[in-house]
């Protein structure tokens, strides 16, 4: 550490050089572990979590109806960070706060979703993809019934919030 200090100012107020330098490999730290812990609650939640780059944009695809209201999906295709392999993204627009009933579009803020983004999901994988990547409105988690999300990792690590964290129609299902 001594070398970066000497470095980034010479030889100037090393104090303070060695408290930036130290806060930086913090912040650091500090973003690997979220993203561990972040393994950790998906999996105490009931899913497996999928993160990688988008490489392509949101696109809508129509559902099936349930008592009037159409479970269309938004489709999201990743490249997978521990593999390199690209994954389909199943996200369930009725659980995206901005989802509007039987509207034939990619949902707020699902649709803020660029290419190049860095995404979390936790959900129920499936051959090429994952799905169930939203809220179980408040269910026990289980495997089958996980409490997922999707959300969007900024530049510096932080990540930001579930994306598919709505309740507005959770009165669909049967709950446990």
């Amino acid at each position: 550490m001594r070398s970066l200090v000497h470095r980034a100012c010479g030889h100037r107020d090393k104090k303070l050089a060695y408290i930036t330098v130290a806060a930086a490999l913090l912040i650091a730290a500090l973003s690997t572990s979220a993203r561990a812990d972040d393994a950790q609650d998906c999996h105490a939640a009931g899913g497996s979590l999928l993160t990688g780059r988008a490489v392509s944009p949101p696109t809508f695809k129509h559902g099936m109806f349930r008592h009037g209201v159409e479970l269309s999906h938004t489709h999201l295709r990743i490249k997978g960070d521990a593999d390199g392999k690209t994954y389909d993204i199943a996200i369930d627009n009725v659980f995206a706060s901005g989802y509007q009933k039987n509207s034939k579009g990619v949902p707020a803020p699902l649709n803020t979703i660029k290419v190049g983004d860095k995404i979390e999901a936790c959900g129920i994988p499936y051959s090429g993809g994952i799905h169930w990547v939203h809220n179980n409105c408040g269910d026990t988690p289980t495997t089958s019934d996980p409490n997922g999300w999707l959300k969007i990792v900024q530049a510096d690590g932080s990540v930001g919030p579930n994306l598919e964290d709505g309740q507005k129609y959770c009165s669909l299902w049967p709950h446990r």
